[in-house]
């Protein structure tokens, strides 16, 4: 049983033209477009089986973390044809979990993003600018 604020968005195959790492940094522009603070992109390719890229980013409040992933699911859906499998974290809207297979976007509240520390936990990992998006 998922929890609530789970959905799950199966359709068919991805034809975006865009590598895992295009990805990365399309999502991370689109962040920073929608005023995102503290973006950036972690390489999980040497620690993951699951996915190539995180992005994590950080919104003011609830609302505009809703607001960012609303707008990086629909450009990507509408100009790269990339579709999320699954997004999770609503309609509390704190941490938001957007998962694109190749990378997995994590759109934080600044107190959320302070407690749960992941660049701490994957500190082992490269971490690459997001800014070069």
């Amino acid at each position: 049983m998922r929890s609530p604020g789970y959905t799950e968005c199966i359709e068919a195959k991805d034809t975006t033209s865009l590598t895992s790492i295009e990805q990365a940094h399309r999502i991370a522009a689109l962040c920073e477009e929608k005023l995102a603070t503290d973006v950036v992109i972690l390489d999980m390719r040497t620690v993951c089986a699951y996915t190539d890229f995180f992005v994590l980013a950080t919104g003011r409040n609830p609302r505009q973390t809703k607001s960012i992933v609303d707008e990086v699911t629909g450009v990507l859906k509408r100009e790269e044809r990339l579709i999320a499998r699954s997004t999770g974290g609503l309609p509390e809207a704190t941490w938001i979990v957007v998962d694109f297979l190749d990378v997995v976007l994590h759109v934080f509240t600044p107190e959320t993003r302070a407690f749960y520390r992941l660049e701490d936990l994957w500190s082992d990992v490269p971490k690459l600018a997001a800014a070069t998006a």
